[in-house]
């Protein structure tokens, strides 16, 4: 028996059958098993290391073997192969794309430029935008490097005509067109002083925040991802973002993590102890 398929199927086999046994029984075979595997990766390790002394070339077609490469692999001794750069850029890419697509953004390859640079263009609302260069160096800057660390530039590039923005309020990147009025959210006595709390309002949530008799409200995401804030730890009016860490007063909505991007505000008043929240065009 020397196909690889085959001897697996032999080892799956032995390990159902062991799998039955009494937990005794089944420690003394797994401590055997161990034994056996160590001596063998200790034998293979000065094989390798003589092989490389005599005959590269050797050692090389020895690797070329499927089965003993197999055995190689398990034991650790070589690298499994990579995955080819586009293949990874792309798992890099779908890996931020539902967070920036649960925001009406999203994030496409343009071009690979070796030996170290990716060039990406940011679509839908992470486009033109101040916080746009956050988006790209925190969440799609880092996800391609990490999936290739052969990669040290990530440029954005942009082929549309920039979108002013003629709403000052509208800061964040992941902001959304919505009908100017007043409605009602919350009461005075459910919104907790040393915590944030969540509300769905028009299809958008919020987060309420109060000091006394002062409450604010912010749009409940994230400047960085646009990952929702209600569970983040609310410590002398700071909030953070449970998911990468991110800082925010809830006196006046401005990162501290990053100064250049804040919080969405919405403007409150409060009549007979209710909230109302003005949605803004």
């Amino acid at each position: 028996m020397s196909n690889l398929e085959e001897l697996v199927q032999e080892i799956n086999r032995f390990e159902a059958i062991i799998s039955e046994w009494d937990e005794s029984q089944r420690c003394v075979a797994v401590g055997l098993k161990r034994a056996i595997e160590a001596l063998h990766k200790a034998a293979l390790t000065n094989l390798i290391k003589s092989l490389k002394q005599e005959s590269m070339s050797a050692l090389r077609d020895a690797v070329a073997d499927e089965v003993v490469y197999a055995v190689l692999l398990y034991h650790e001794l070589v690298k499994p192969p990579k995955a080819p750069l586009a293949q990874r850029i792309q798992i890099a890419i779908e890996e931020v794309r539902p967070g920036l697509n649960s925001h009406n953004g999203d994030v496409e390859l343009v071009a690979i430029k070796p030996p170290d640079t990716v060039e990406v263009r940011l679509i839908g609302t992470c486009n033109s935008c101040p916080a746009s260069t956050l988006t790209l160096s925190q969440g799609v800057e880092q996800a391609i490097k990490n999936h290739c660390p052969e990669i040290t530039k990530v440029v954005a590039v942009n082929n549309n005509p920039t979108v002013k923005n003629t709403n000052s309020g509208l800061i964040s990147p992941f902001s959304s067109k919505i009908t100017s009025t007043w409605i009602k959210v919350a009461t005075i006595d459910q919104v907790p002083e040393f915590s944030v709390l969540a509300v769905q309002l028009a299809g958008n949530s919020l987060i309420l925040h109060r000091q006394g008799a002062t409450v604010k409200c912010y749009r409940n995401a994230c400047t960085h991802l646009g990952s929702p804030l209600e569970e983040g730890k609310v410590e002398n009016t700071i909030i953070t973002c449970p998911f990468h860490g991110f800082q925010y007063s809830l006196e006046t909505g401005k990162c501290l993590t990053a100064p250049d991007v804040s919080l969405q505000s919405y403007l409150v008043k409060i009549k007979d102890d209710k909230i109302f929240v003005k949605l803004q065009k």
